[in-house]
């Protein structure tokens, strides 16, 4: 059977049930007519482009410790089971780091407007889990990222592609995310694609003004496996298309470091043995 992602209007009356059974049947849910604003990620889109294309972006070098700031392709993602480097680098924008003061506004009022849209949505996943995986969540969905500071917002930037990259490089290698939820507006070029249970892969629709909310690790690991993380993967653009950036703004829904997620992890434990496989502490 062909699975098919649905775009859902956030303003229908069916629109929690729709987007939690999408969740549940393909690990992905698109909305429409939500109420991030649209020119918010296009100011958003342009401005940090500029900040990717000059050498401002040299003076905001991550701090290890912190993961804040600027990470170069030199150092980007390595994804869980592959040996070759995505290609992207990005921005760790967390409220307490460091950000480009004429970044700040914009970038600060989306964090605020996706945490609160985020918020709403884990409370339409715990509505609708039935009543023996409700059981399994040791704390409210929503109530898990309320004043968390690990939540993380992450301005990612695809180069043009010249040519020369490493055989076998993608833009990002198909993964699985490690947190609860993803909220992602639709880049600003095509190119994400989620797998299919049979293994098929299938194109995220990314009509500009969509949003599309994936599952993570630690919602699985919460649910009792009964909400699937999802693999996905963003390929590389052809023809025309490889002269093009891509600018795309992952928020990464982290509970606080306490929050019991099953009996064998808080969230703080399930982080750091991630980011252990992933070489990045």
């Amino acid at each position: 059977m062909m699975m098919k992602l649905e775009t859902i209007d956030y303003r229908a009356a069916d629109a929690a049930e729709r987007f939690v059974e999408s969740l549940r049947s393909t690990g992905f849910g698109v909305l429409r007519n939500h109420p991030i604003s649209q020119q918010l990620v296009q100011d958003i889109y342009r401005d940090w482009q500029e900040f990717f294309n000059s050498e401002e972006k040299q003076a905001f070098m991550f701090k290890p410790e912190t993961q804040d700031g600027f990470f170069p392709a030199s150092i980007s993602e390595t994804a869980k089971g592959h040996t070759v480097k995505d290609i992207k680098e990005y921005f760790h924008v967390y409220p307490w780091g460091r950000i480009p003061e004429q970044l700040q506004d914009n970038i600060l009022t989306y964090y605020q407007e996706a945490n609160a849209l985020a918020a709403e949505l884990l409370d339409w996943v715990e509505a609708h889990s039935p009543a023996e995986v409700a059981a399994n969540y040791r704390t409210a969905l929503s109530q898990m990222i309320a004043n968390s500071h690990k939540t993380l917002l992450r301005v990612l930037h695809y180069p043009p592609m010249t040519g020369d990259e490493t055989p076998g490089a993608i833009r990002a290698a198909a993964h699985e995310d490690i947190n609860l939820l993803t909220v992602l507006p639709a880049a600003n070029e095509p190119g994400l694609q989620v797998q299919s249970l049979d293994g098929e892969w299938l194109d995220v629709p990314s009509d500009f003004g969509n949003l599309i909310i994936n599952i993570g690790d630690m919602l699985q690991e919460a649910s009792a496996g009964y909400f699937p993380s999802t693999t996905h993967r963003v390929i590389n653009p052809e023809g025309a298309d490889m002269s093009k950036s891509r600018i795309s703004l992952p928020l990464f829904l982290h509970p606080r470091p306490d929050v019991v997620l099953s009996e064998r992890y808080t969230a703080d434990s399930y982080l750091m043995e991630r980011l252990r496989e992933l070489g990045v502490i």
